[in-house]
C-alpha cells in the first residue's frame, strides 16, 4: 500500500534508522576500537531525531491508533519496544553498550519500524479516512518540529567505524 502522505515524515525517520541498522550489520562484529566512535554517533542520533521521533509516536500517533480496539495489542508492543530501545540507547551514550549489543540493537529497532510501517501504519490507513489522516498529519509535523532530520546515509570513515 502507497504511504500516505500525513505519515511520510514518519516514514522518512525510519528509512534513516534503517540505513543506521545496515550499517551496523555491515560493519559487526565491531571491533573495541572503534566502539566509542560508534556510541558517540548512536547517543548523537537518537537525542537529535529517534527520541523524538518516539514522543511523536507515543503522544500523538498511539493514541489515534488506540481509537481502534483492533490496534490496541500491537500499540502496546510498539511502546514496549520503545522502553527496550531507549535502554539500549542509553547505553550508548553512557558508552557502555557492548559491542555484541550493538548488533542486537540494530535487530530490534529494525525489526521495530519494520512493524510500525507494515502493520501499523497500513492499518491506520485502511480505518482513518482521509480527515482524519490529515488532522493527524498536521499534529504530527509538530510534534515532530524539532528533529534534526539526521541522516545516517553518510559513508564510513573505514570499514568498521562510523
Amino acid at each position: 500500500m502507497l504511504r500516505d502522505k500525513n505519515l511520510i515524515p514518519l516514514s522518512r525517520q525510519h528509512q534513516h534508522a534503517l540505513a543506521l541498522c545496515v550499517r551496523i550489520d555491515r560493519a559487526s562484529p565491531i571491533p573495541a576500537g572503534d566502539l566509542p566512535a560508534w556510541q558517540s554517533e548512536l547517543a548523537q542520533i537518537f537525542q537529535s531525531e529517534i527520541a523524538i521521533h518516539f514522543v511523536a509516536e507515543e503522544n500523538v500517533l498511539f493514541p489515534e491508533a488506540e481509537m481502534f480496539k483492533q490496534l490496541s495489542t500491537l500499540t502496546e508492543e510498539l511502546r514496549a519496544d520503545h522502553a527496550l530501545l531507549r535502554e539500549q540507547f542509553n547505553y550508548a551514550i553512557s558508552g557502555s553498550l557492548a559491542a555484541g549489543e550493538m548488533k542486537v540493537l540494530a535487530t530490534r529497532l529494525s525489526t521495530h519500524i519494520r512493524k510500525e510501517e507494515r502493520q501499523l501504519f497500513e492499518r491506520m490507513q485502511e480505518l482513518m479516512n482521509a480527515e482524519e489522516l490529515s488532522a493527524l498529519g498536521k499534529k504530527l509535523e509538530i510534534a515532530l518540529k524539532d528533529a534534526a532530520q539526521f541522516c545516517a546515509l553518510h559513508p564510513p570513515a573505514s570499514q568498521s567505524s562510523p
